[in-house]
């Protein structure tokens, strides 16, 4: 199991401490540096930041959001960051919710996300393996546009760059059960949410298609400490803000997602404190088991235990959200 650094996305702003983390890693022996984004800090351009300042990781997008780019635009993102960075780029995708698409992108919701989310891919292939002018008879996005709209003049066009990698690996950030059976079908690689060793039962059906070399990616929060309820604080306050706060109270893909893993009335408890305005309450609402069982805090020897669940199972690459160099350098000591 390889390790990887999650760095998110920024709050108010750059941490400049971040750097050091992204160094330490590097040096520790770390696979892979992973940024996102929601509706603040783009991914791409922390991320070429990062390339400038390292010669070994890979580096990935987890996740870039659909809706912020057009399919070719995302492409020609990928496609310019993986020359620029020598071949290093990992090009991880999410659909995001209605909450975030029509509200912060403007963008109709898609009424078939999986169907958008293949179109979407089939583009970004096309530009990267660019065989062949770039055409999709698609419902989402069609290339060359025929909307009533349009003026008749657009033609198929293939890209003026070359790209390096034709095959630059594409992972998908997906949490239903058929949206996850597609990214096995469609992608190199998957990045679930909420990962939890103990329910790998969940998605055995769907890997069971996987084909070989293909990435399972969760994201975990890391702590080393001494005291493990203080070190679920910050893993909790993050589930209460997804699963109370990301999305709509007739569409939370989060608190769907949580149910389905058993926590179907915290789930719901949660929800309603948050969106009541009650955050604090939301946050203590979120069991310490959910909590426990999607991260990795707690003193070394403790650390130690479950991250051997975590690599008796798919698990392909931990991508790790740490706070400090020092749980970095313990889970690849643990890891080796």
């Amino acid at each position: 199991m390889r390790l990887g650094l999650a760095l998110g996305y920024w709050g108010r702003g750059p941490d400049p401490g971040r750097l050091s983390l992204v160094l330490e890693a590097e040096r520790l022996g770390y696979d892979s540096v992973w940024t996102a984004e929601a509706w603040g800090s783009d991914a791409f351009t922390t991320l070429t930041w990062i390339a400038a300042h390292t010669r070994r990781l890979r580096l990935g997008t987890a996740v870039a959001q659909m809706a912020a780019r057009t399919p070719t635009a995302t492409a020609m993102h990928a496609l310019t960051l993986d020359h620029l960075s020598g071949g290093r780029l990992l090009l991880g995708l999410g659909l995001s919710g209605p909450q975030v698409v029509e509200g912060w992108y403007g963008r109709p919701f898609p009424e078939s996300p999986l169907t958008a989310t293949r179109e979407y891919v089939d583009v970004v292939r096309q530009v990267l393996r660019r065989t062949a002018p770039v055409a999709l008879d698609g419902r989402y996005h069609p290339l060359p546009y025929r909307g009533p709209d349009a003026t008749g003049l657009g033609r198929p066009l293939r890209s003026i760059v070359h790209p390096l990698r034709p095959g630059l690996p594409v992972l998908l950030g997906a949490e239903g059960p058929r949206n996850i059976a597609q990214t096995v079908r469609i992608a190199d690689g998957w990045l679930p949410l909420y990962w939890s060793p103990l329910r790998t039962g969940l998605y055995a059906e769907a890997l069971a298609e996987a084909p070989e070399g293909f990435m399972v990616a969760p994201l975990a929060q890391a702590r080393l400490c001494s005291d493990v309820a203080e070190g679920l604080r910050p893993v909790k306050a993050m589930l209460g803000f997804y699963i109370g706060g990301m999305g709509h109270a007739r569409r939370n893909f989060h608190a769907e997602l949580m149910a389905r893993m058993g926590f179907a009335d915290a789930a719901r408890r949660v929800r309603e404190l948050f969106l009541a305005g009650r955050r604090e309450e939301a946050v203590t609402a979120v069991p310490d088991d959910f909590a426990d069982e999607i991260s990795l805090v707690g003193p070394r020897e403790r650390i130690a235990d479950r991250l051997a669940l975590w690599r008796a199972g798919p698990v392909t690459d931990l991508l790790v959200t740490a706070p400090d160099t020092a749980t970095l350098r313990v889970l690849a000591e643990l890891n080796a």
